[in-house]
């Protein structure tokens, strides 16, 4: 009876925000939910928006040469002083499973994310469907929308799997001393969400099978256990980023650039610069969790460099 209720409450939700968007009581434009479905073999993906953040670029690169950082970011049309970049979520429908990778940021973040629960309905999926969370990682856009505002599973049926070093990163009782203050919050959420599910998270190592098909990658650096995935099936393999690509023009044109977010700068870009070699190598498609919604396209060369080539 519960967890009927709970789900009532859910759509409830749902409902509640696409009332205020049809009423322009939004304090921010809306973006597209769900976008450009993509075939992996006998399975499909969807990914579906959770907003966007805002940031500041001092925040997100602030230890690059600013003269080269603007020049970049002018090639591409963006602006010098703010980074917005869209956070997108991705479902993998395959056989009898479907798999979600990340669950956005909830309510409690940013105003402009967390608008992953009200955007299911637009991709056709209910979150009672859902039968496997995958985390990359467990920053807040990533985990704090594991529950509601009423701080129920928002997908309550579903196994979750994480990374093994990642878990025990953040739960680790000397993680919060260590971090610096300004990110001490990312601890307290972590482990405030973790507590959810420590009674069914499945751990694993990298380049075990998380299912039929997806296969775990080391990408650490922007957390000392993030984790990318590749989903094998049929020609073209597709390679879910998450946060190891974070920026559709600086994480191209420079790979070997610090990125603020990264906990481990060195070994954040160190793995950028590797990544990038094999995906372009590859020719496999991307998804990036960070890369304009709905993060769909291919790492190409470009010189010495890379670009994305959307789509």
């Amino acid at each position: 009876m519960r967890h009927g209720w709970s789900l009532d409450r859910r759509a409830l939700l749902r409902g509640g925000a696409a009332a205020a968007g049809a009423l322009g009581l939004g304090a921010w434009p809306r973006r597209a939910s769900a976008i450009g479905n993509i075939a992996v073999g006998d399975g499909e993906l969807t990914v579906v928006s959770d907003g966007h953040l805002s940031l500041s670029m001092n925040f997100s690169f602030p230890d690059v040469d600013k003269a080269e950082l603007e020049e970049i970011l002018a090639a591409h049309g963006l602006p010098a002083d703010a980074n917005d970049p869209d956070c997108n979520v991705t479902f993998l429908r395959r056989g009898d499973r479907l798999a979600v990778f990340d669950v956005g940021s909830g309510p409690n973040f940013m105003p402009s994310a967390g608008k992953l629960l009200e955007n299911l309905g637009e991709a056709g999926i209910d979150p009672s469907e859902v039968t496997d969370v995958i985390f990359t990682h467990a920053h807040p856009d990533h985990i704090w929308g594991l529950v509601d505002d009423f701080d129920e599973l928002v997908f309550p049926d579903a196994a979750y799997h994480m990374g093994a070093a990642e878990w025990d990163f953040w739960r680790a009782p000397g993680t919060l001393d260590a971090m610096p203050e300004e990110r001490k919050t990312f601890v307290v959420g972590a482990q405030n969400r973790m507590a959810y599910i420590e009674d069914r998270i499945e751990l694993f190592d990298p380049g075990a099978e998380i299912l039929p098909g997806v296969e775990a990658v080391a990408t650490p650096g922007h957390t000392p256990g993030h984790t990318s995935f590749m989903i094998h099936g049929g020609t073209e393999p597709v390679f879910v980023t998450g946060d190891a690509i974070t920026h559709a023009a600086i994480s191209f044109a420079r790979p070997d650039w610090p990125s603020g977010s990264d906990q481990d700068k060195e070994r954040g870009a160190a793995t950028r610069v590797a990544l990038m070699d094999r995906l372009a190598s590859e020719r496999a498609r991307i998804v990036g969790f960070h890369l304009p919604h709905p993060g769909i396209g291919r790492v190409e060369r470009d010189g010495a460099a890379y670009r994305f080539a959307a789509g």
